[in-house]
């Protein structure tokens, strides 16, 4: 793994853990969601999601 795609890797998962712990402040629920009903839950969704969809703008082809 190059620098790029860690970079990439690790900006979207800190923009995707505040969005995720935002959307638990301003949209979460109590109790009955698996996700947005605990702000460790959706910040770590929201990390991993976040990651994942940076990752898809690394350009570097993949033999």
């Amino acid at each position: 793994m190059n620098k790029k795609t860690l970079l990439f890797w690790l900006a979207g998962g800190v923009l995707g853990a505040a969005g995720g712990y935002f959307y638990f402040l301003y949209f979460g629920c109590e109790g009955s969601c698996a996700i947005t009903s605990s702000p460790v839950n959706s910040t770590l969704y929201g990390s991993v999601m976040g990651g994942l969809l940076f990752s898809m703008f690394d350009t570097k082809k993949k033999k």
